[in-house]
C-alpha cells in the first residue's frame, strides 16, 4: 500500500480547531475541541449550519472556549443512526459525552467520569497520561484510542465490551509502538472502522505533556486487524499538519479515500478538510 499526497478538498469559514469528522451521503459533520457546537457542512452546497451540543451557563462564549474550560470533544464516531462525541479525559473538565441522533436531533448528554477513571485503573495510566482521540463502536464493543503524547508515552487501544460505555467493566488496555519522527513516536489523533479493519491516523508532536501543545513533526496513516489488533500498515502522510480527523469518503477494489481535518492549535475560525486516497 502507499499513500498520496495530501489533496485540499474543502475550505470551510466559521469553524476552529477541527477536531474530529464524519461523513454520511453529502453532510459531513465536524467538531473542534474549543466549540459547543455540532457542525453540519453539506459537500454540495457548502452550506453549513451549527447545532448546539453544549449548554453550560457558566460559559461566556461557545467558540473559542478557553483552554482551560473547553470540554476538549477530541472524538466523533457513529454507529447507526447516533454520533457520539466524547471529550478527551485529559482534564476533570473533558468527561463529557454527547450522544446525537442523526434522525431527530435529540441530545443524550452523559458524564464518564467513572468509565475514566475505571479506564485509568485498568492500564495503570495516571492522570498526566490519559489522553482519548478517538474510538470505533462495532455495536457490541467500543474501542477507545489513548494518544500517548504524554511523559510515559502511554498510546494504545482500550477494549470494552458491551454497549454502554457508564458501565464499562470488562476493560483490557492494548499497548501500541508506532512511528518515529526524530526520536519523538507517533500517536493516535483518530480512528474509524471500515469492515474489518481500522485506519487511524497518528501524529508526532514534540510535547511530552496532554495538555501543552508542541512543535509538530509528522503524521502517519495506518490499519490494524480488528480481530487481532494488529499493525497492517503504516505510512508517513505529512511532515507539518497535526492531522485529527478521519472519515471514509469512498472505495473500491483498488483505492480506498478518506476525508482528514487539521487542528492549527488557532482561535482563527477557519479549517481545512484534506482528501487523501491509499491504493492497493
Amino acid at each position: 500500500m502507499h499513500a498520496t499526497q495530501l489533496e485540499v478538498f474543502a475550505e470551510i469559514d466559521g469553524i476552529g480547531s477541527a477536531s474530529g469528522l464524519f461523513l454520511q451521503e453529502d453532510l459531513l459533520y465536524i467538531i473542534g475541541d474549543n466549540s459547543g457546537y455540532l457542525n453540519e457542512y453539506n459537500i454540495k452546497t457548502r452550506k453549513l449550519q451549527k447545532i448546539q451540543i453544549l449548554f453550560d451557563r457558566s460559559l461566556n462564549q461557545l467558540e473559542n472556549i478557553p483552554k482551560s474550560l473547553k470540554p476538549d470533544f477530541e472524538i466523533l464516531c457513529q454507529h447507526g443512526d447516533k454520533l457520539y462525541i466524547l471529550g478527551s479525559g485529559s482534564t476533570p473538565k473533558r468527561n463529557l459525552m454527547i450522544e446525537f441522533d442523526l434522525k431527530t436531533h435529540k441530545l443524550i448528554q452523559t458524564d464518564l467520569t467513572e468509565t475514566y477513571r475505571n479506564l485509568k485503573s485498568a492500564a495503570k495510566i495516571d492522570d498526566e497520561n490519559f489522553n482519548l482521540e478517538g474510538a470505533i463502536f462495532t455495536g457490541k464493543t467500543w474501542l477507545l484510542f489513548n494518544r500517548g503524547n504524554g511523559i510515559d508515552a502511554k498510546n494504545g487501544i482500550f477494549k470494552i465490551e458491551g454497549t454502554d460505555l457508564t458501565k464499562a467493566e470488562w476493560i483490557k488496555f492494548n499497548r501500541f509502538k508506532l512511528a518515529n519522527m526524530d526520536h519523538v513516536e507517533s500517536s493516535f489523533t483518530d480512528a474509524t472502522l471500515v469492515k474489518n479493519e481500522i485506519f487511524f491516523i497518528a501524529t508526532a508532536e514534540d510535547t511530552k505533556s496532554t495538555y501543552a501543545d508542541g512543535e509538530i513533526l509528522g503524521s502517519f496513516i495506518g490499519s490494524i486487524n480488528l480481530q487481532s489488533l494488529k499493525l497492517t500498515f503504516s505510512n508517513k502522510i505529512s511532515g507539518r499538519h497535526k492531522l485529527e480527523g478521519l472519515t471514509l469518503l469512498q472505495q473500491n477494489e483498488q483505492t480506498i479515500t478518506f476525508l482528514l481535518c487539521e487542528d492549527r492549535d488557532t482561535d482563527e475560525l477557519k479549517t481545512v478538510i484534506y482528501k487523501l486516497a491509499i491504493n492497493f
